[in-house]
């Protein structure tokens, strides 16, 4: 190791000023003082010999020597992390950290139940949620920065083939209404009854209003002639939006449970439409899989799913080849020059 130029401080001092921007922060943001962090970086550029930084600007800008480092060092560190929660895994649930991604709306509404079941059962786990985009999301599965993630979008073409991607739950879209509005008193409402509405919708550019109008457009419903007349940024807002009386939503039926149980929402069914989803699992195959994981795999997820989903998929645990497979690859990796 001595033969190293670099120390994990380092790395994490490296990666600390890339996303913070500046050395300052970056001191802050590791309860270390800047002159520290300033030397360590002083020392780590004249180990390598290359400068790791542009000072010319208001911001630490990486130089393309150090967009290289940090890239081979957020997989050091990744592993390192790793490594670290596979020795936690000793003590048998015991302590440990279960990481779960998920997108937007199953974040917000179905993982925190799930992780409530979990921890009446595993009290000594640390869980931690990270709600993010779809993509963001799968990219932090498949860098093994999170165990398992549910996600409701579309899944980086690049990444189809490092991750295991299961149909895990379908995921009805509901539209809502006003409970004042005149369909609200209608049994049922016709098709062409949805271009007589006003439309409250998410951004035109979100993952999740892209994936609601690829569905509904599945059901052969022209969404060019729905009358968008608001878009806001959060189901949320939509919600309380609707229930103010400015107009219909498609919404997730797991997003207006409290709001039907109150009376404030209206649920409209549409004659011979259903508007469904599919939520997808994802994890990685190739990564260690704690006991952590794999409890709230099998004990958890079955209890959110859709009947005949391929539970069988979880059951692979490749924990002591998975170590080895990832240190050689990263071995392998910073053997190699880089072409990104």
């Amino acid at each position: 190791m001595s033969d190293l130029p670099f120390t994990l401080d380092q790395l994490r001092i490296l990666k600390a000023i890339a996303a913070e921007g500046s050395f300052k922060r970056a001191a802050d943001s590791l309860y270390v003082s800047q002159p520290a962090v300033s030397l360590q970086v002083q020392n780590l550029e004249r180990q390598l010999d290359v400068p790791l930084f542009d000072r010319g600007g208001r911001r630490a800008q990486l130089t393309e020597a150090g967009h290289l480092l940090l890239s081979y060092g957020e997989k050091i560190l990744s592993l390192c992390q790793e490594t670290c929660r596979a020795i936690e895994d000793l003590q048998n649930l015991q302590g440990g950290t279960l990481i779960v991604g998920a997108s937007q709306t199953t974040g917000t509404y179905l993982l925190p139940r799930m992780i409530g079941l979990f921890r009446q059962k595993y009290a000594d786990v640390a869980v931690q949620l990270h709600v993010h985009s779809t993509r963001r999301t799968a990219w932090g599965v498949a860098n093994g920065q999170v165990d398992l993630a549910i996600i409701g979008g579309e899944i980086p073409g690049e990444l189809a083939e490092s991750l295991e991607i299961i149909s895990y739950a379908e995921d009805e879209l509901a539209l809502i209404l006003p409970v004042n509005h005149p369909f609200a008193k209608l049994e049922k409402i016709q098709k062409d009854d949805l271009y007589k509405l006003q439309f409250i919708a998410l951004d035109s550019q979100s993952t999740i209003r892209k994936v609601i109008d690829q569905v509904l457009s599945r059901c052969d419903i022209d969404t060019r002639r729905l009358r968008i007349e608001m878009e806001l940024n959060s189901i949320e807002a939509i919600k309380n939006a609707v229930q103010s009386g400015l107009g219909a939503a498609f919404v997730s039926t797991s997003a207006i449970t409290k709001e039907l149980q109150m009376g404030v929402l209206n649920c409209a069914t549409i004659e011979g439409v259903v508007v469904k989803r599919t939520l997808w699992l994802i994890f990685n195959p190739n990564r260690y899989r704690s006991k952590a994981a794999e409890a709230f795999s099998q004990e958890i997820l079955p209890q959110f799913a859709t009947p005949g989903w391929n539970q069988e998929l979880l059951k692979t645990s490749r924990r002591e080849v998975v170590v080895t497979t990832t240190v050689d690859t990263v071995e392998a990796e910073l053997s190699t020059s880089h072409e990104d």
